[in-house]
């Protein structure tokens, strides 16, 4: 296959995976609106600045006059381009990685605030526990007191 043959093939699946005409375009402009995609994948700006090559390069070949696959691409260009559609289909593209980042990021802060709540639930059935003890004891002393007073004043009598 050839450049514009890898670079067609890419095209029409991130078109189909992205269910937008503009394809690669497409696939670009959502990573330049994803906010932080290279905090959360490692290739990621150098993904985007390789796409954004081969777009370039994908225009001026077929726009321009002069330019061709032989005077534009460079060995290594097509490799890139399969291995970048691969990607997509094993899902370790950068757009599939960062969701699955933010998922798990997602998952793991409400798995944090589940326990915290779980704590701070223990923490307030333990209080409430401490606080009936408490009573309890309170209630048996006044009640012993009141019997003492009884016993007191019928032994008086």
């Amino acid at each position: 296959m050839g450049f514009i043959d890898s670079y067609k093939q890419l095209e029409k699946l991130c078109g189909e995976v992205l269910n937008d005409d503009r394809r690669v375009s497409a696939y670009i402009d959502e990573m330049l609106s994803t906010p932080r995609g290279s905090y959360y994948v490692r290739t990621w700006d150098e993904d985007l600045k390789k796409l954004k090559h081969y777009r370039w390069v994908r225009n001026k070949i077929v726009h321009e006059p002069d330019c061709t696959e032989k005077n534009m691409c460079e060995p290594g260009d097509e490799k890139w381009l399969e291995d970048f559609y691969s990607r997509i289909m094993k899902q370790s593209d950068p757009l599939a990685l960062y969701h699955k980042a933010i998922r798990t990021r997602s998952a793991s802060k409400s798995t944090q605030k589940s326990s915290a709540s779980k704590r701070t639930s223990h923490k307030k059935r333990k209080r409430k526990s401490t606080h009936r003890k408490i009573g309890c004891a309170v209630f048996m002393i006044i009640a012993l007191i009141i019997a003492a007073i009884f016993i007191i004043k019928y032994n008086q009598i």
